[in-house]
């Protein structure tokens, strides 16, 4: 079974990391289901374990927190759906690589309930999606944006971090970094590309896509 809770205000990220560890230890002992925490955090900066301190363009900004995730820096707001997987990974093959495709499958599945086409970009983490209502790149290719995040750790097999999904944050928020250290790119959300959703539609869909990827009772 999976446990979900949607936690009610903004979660500090001190708070968040705290209930992340003592939870993934109980999973790893047995003693706890597996789980899925959707929250928002107030504004701040995190820093993945490949994170360059070049890429932190306004440290004065936001709080900055170093993170034992995996990836660079990231931006996280009220606005966006940060979703916390707590899965245990060895009973689901022991296979790094394709946990975190299907995290990105996860993400795609339930963009395309709002008739977005996310898509992965080798070389670039995240979700994806293309902007043909804007210019082109510099080297002729329809521009980009990022509409989600990914980063994970894993303690003895079980995972945590995750992911998180622009609905509608302050974009503005992210030139204070380069996100997952690529400039060449911009960042979206849902609400910019025009879709008036909400949390709550935005966590059923993933509710649902979950299943679907997952193939689990949760």
């Amino acid at each position: 079974m999976v446990e979900w809770i949607t936690a009610e205000g903004l979660v500090s990220y001190e708070d968040a990391v705290a209930f992340m560890e003592e939870r993934v230890a109980r999973i790893s002992a047995g003693e706890a289901d597996e789980c899925i925490w959707l929250l928002e955090h107030p504004s701040l900066y995190t820093a993945g374990t490949s994170a360059k301190r070049q890429d932190l363009t306004d440290p004065d900004r936001f709080p900055v927190y170093d993170s034992k995730r995996g990836g660079q820096y990231t931006y996280h707001g009220p606005g966006q759906r940060v979703v916390y997987v707590m899965l245990d990974v060895a009973k689901r093959g022991k296979d790094v690589r394709q946990f975190v495709q299907d995290l990105e499958s996860w993400v795609i599945s339930a963009l395309d309930k709002f008739n977005i086409k996310g898509e992965i970009r080798e070389g670039r983490v995240g979700v994806w999606v293309e902007r043909p209502d804007r210019p082109k790149t510099v080297t002729g290719q329809t521009a980009e944006d990022k509409i989600a995040a990914i980063g994970i750790r894993l303690r003895k097999w079980v995972s945590f971090h995750g992911i998180s999904i622009n609905v509608e944050p302050d974009l503005e928020h992210f030139t204070g970094i380069v996100p997952c250290g690529i400039s060449d790119f911009g960042v979206t959300s849902l609400v910019d590309l025009g879709l008036p959703v909400g949390m709550d539609d935005v966590d059923v869909a993933l509710r649902q896509s979950f299943e679907e990827i997952f193939n689990t009772d949760t």
